[in-house]
């Protein structure tokens, strides 16, 4: 792979879902959360490409081989009376990285938002993840520290719902 090899970012298909699973696990190990993946084909064909795709992606390719994704969707910010884009994983393959795959995902991704009048983009990084949050921080972004991250799975969740 070289540097000069073009960058192809496309929307994901159905075709793409078995690149897309593989990715989401490369980003699990890359997150130290393969015993938490339980992605498979099936599962990312059916949410993201079914009758109601819960997700959209992107694809980013380098020399006609993938070297990174983006899965979003969209949620509302009531403040904002608009749509937001919310980025659920971006990864970019170890190999790939510093060659600009991850900000040719992010700009795809910026523009998606502003196309669809997203009032904003919002993710998530891990703490420790250091690399990333200094990407971040160049483009722009703002880490949003006052906000805690909130999450109900498995028993609670089932709990709560009954």
């Amino acid at each position: 792979m070289t540097t000069r090899a073009r960058l192809v970012v496309r929307r994901g298909t159905v075709r793409d879902a078995a690149v897309i699973a593989a990715l989401v696990r490369g980003l699990a190990r890359y997150e130290r959360l393969e015993r938490e993946c339980r992605v498979t084909v099936a599962a990312i064909r059916r949410h993201g490409f079914g009758r109601r795709p819960f997700f959209e992606t992107l694809v980013c390719r380098r020399a006609g081989r993938p070297v990174g994704f983006a899965l979003y969707f969209f949620t509302y910010s009531t403040f904002l009376a608009r749509p937001t884009l919310y980025l659920e994983d971006l990864f970019v393959l170890p190999e790939a990285r510093g060659l600009g795959a991850g900000r040719a995902l992010l700009r795809a991704l910026a523009r998606v938002a502003a196309r669809r009048g997203c009032g904003r983009m919002e993710w998530t990084v891990l703490d420790w993840n250091t690399p990333s949050i200094r990407f971040y921080r160049r483009l722009g972004a703002r880490l949003r520290r006052e906000w805690i991250l909130t999450r109900l799975t498995g028993a609670p969740l089932r709990r709560l719902a009954r």
